[in-house]
């Protein structure tokens, strides 16, 4: 979701100074927004399921077009993660990513616990990779339907994984 400019050259002549550039082209391949829509996500998502998905604030609007766009209706903020640092944004300090939620079809029975708190504080870690914590609040609200986590950085016992890390680290441990 943070496909932009930043990461060509002649769109951002000052990349070579020692700036702070959080933009995720600088770090892995990213696709625009409606390459992210062209995704047969109906084929892996069950008719009754729900869609966890993280957006930055200043893409939100993205992240529930895409929401839609994959056949699921946007329904709230879940997750709010404080990650305890800034990003210099464009108009506040930034601090906090979102975890949306959006459903198809009903939501997915049996329901397991309903006391899970929205805020989740703990410091970022490597580039775009989310806390570990909130995989485990998602397990214990739905603990027994089948999950999938799109662009995973790293493999998660329990939940089918996708994503060029988890292809790369899937490979190395084959070797």
């Amino acid at each position: 979701m943070q496909h932009d400019k930043s990461g060509i050259i002649k769109e951002n002549l000052y990349w070579q100074k020692d700036i702070f550039i959080s933009s995720a082209c600088f770090k892995y391949p990213t696709l625009p927004t409606k390459d992210l829509m062209s995704l047969s996500i109906e084929k892996v998502a069950e008719d009754d399921s729900l869609l966890f998905m993280w957006s930055s604030s200043p893409h939100l609007e993205q992240a529930i077009s895409l929401g839609k766009a994959w056949g699921f209706e946007y329904k709230t903020v879940v997750f709010v993660w404080n990650k305890m640092n800034h990003n210099p944004g464009q108009y506040t300090l930034s601090y906090c990513e979102l975890c949306l939620l959006f459903k198809r079809g009903r939501i997915p029975r049996p329901r397991g616990a309903r006391n899970i708190k929205q805020l989740f504080e703990k410091p970022r870690g490597v580039h775009s990779q989310k806390p570990e914590e909130i995989a485990k609040r998602i397990e214990r609200m739905f603990p027994t339907q089948s999950k999938i986590e799109l662009f995973a950085r790293n493999k998660r016992k329990g939940w089918d994984v996708w994503g060029l890390d988890s292809l790369l680290d899937e490979n190395l441990s084959n070797d």
